[in-house]
């Protein structure tokens, strides 16, 4: 069976309406990095950070997954375990298409990280009145997002993935952010076959074995099918 690991980025999520946040001149909304993204800023400024991320959970409820999130989980549908996604994405929106077999390696929106304890409740409700935690009752909850300067999620099952994968993909992200950026070349070191569907080829590390440019919501669906002929029935 052939084993494939997907790695998704905010390109695959923005049809879908979720704003990429990062702006052409570098700012998330209005607001810098360094000031809604970060351990510092929340220990400076938390209103601030929980206000925005609050509205950034409220604003899922607005969006559908697309094409793109709908043919990965067709995929996993049928080969099961031997695909998994990873996505740098905080929305719920593989999870939403039927994705199960999902790491969200920066995070989730839909949860809650609690200083105090450690507990990651599913969240769905605003932080900003500092509600308690539902494990231990401090009121010292925050975005479970990974920020700038803090460590992703699940990194040894990620890599432990990449170093058996017979195809790599790429889909929706500039591979700019270290440690994803650095991914497909561990894949290609390892023998995988390496993919890339975005808007448009980013420079990667090591140049995929093949790109194909345009939207996810076009370029996904059309390599799934792909795969799937070739799995059969």
């Amino acid at each position: 069976m052939t084993r494939i690991v997907v790695l998704t980025g905010a390109g695959i999520s923005a049809e879908s309406g979720v704003p990429t946040f990062r702006g052409p001149d570098g700012l998330w909304e209005g607001h810098r990095v360094e000031d809604v993204a970060t351990p510092e800023a929340f220990e400076i400024d938390p209103e601030t950070v929980l206000a925005f991320y609050d509205a950034r959970r409220r604003a899922l409820a607005g969006v559908e997954p697309n094409p793109a999130h709908r043919a990965l989980a067709r995929l996993e549908g049928a080969i099961g375990d031997d695909l998994l996604v990873v996505t740098q994405n905080v929305d719920d929106l593989h999870e939403r298409a039927g994705s199960r077999n999902l790491v969200h390696m920066h995070g989730e929106l839909l949860r809650a990280l609690c200083a105090a304890c450690g507990a990651r409740p599913v969240w769905q409700s605003d932080l900003i009145e500092r509600p308690p935690c539902p494990a231990c009752g401090e009121r010292m909850l925050r975005p479970d997002v990974v920020w700038f300067g803090e460590m992703p999620y699940d990194l040894e099952r990620i890599e432990q993935a990449i170093l058996v994968c017979d195809i790599f993909v790429s889909i929706g992200t500039s591979g700019a952010v270290y440690p994803a950026a650095g991914y497909a070349a561990l894949a290609a070191a390892c023998g995988a076959r390496t993919v890339e569907l975005n808007l448009e080829p980013s420079e990667a590390l090591v140049p995929f074995d093949e790109v194909r440019a345009g939207p996810a919501s076009r370029v996904v669906p059309g390599w799934v099918e792909e795969r799937l002929a070739i799995h059969g029935p």
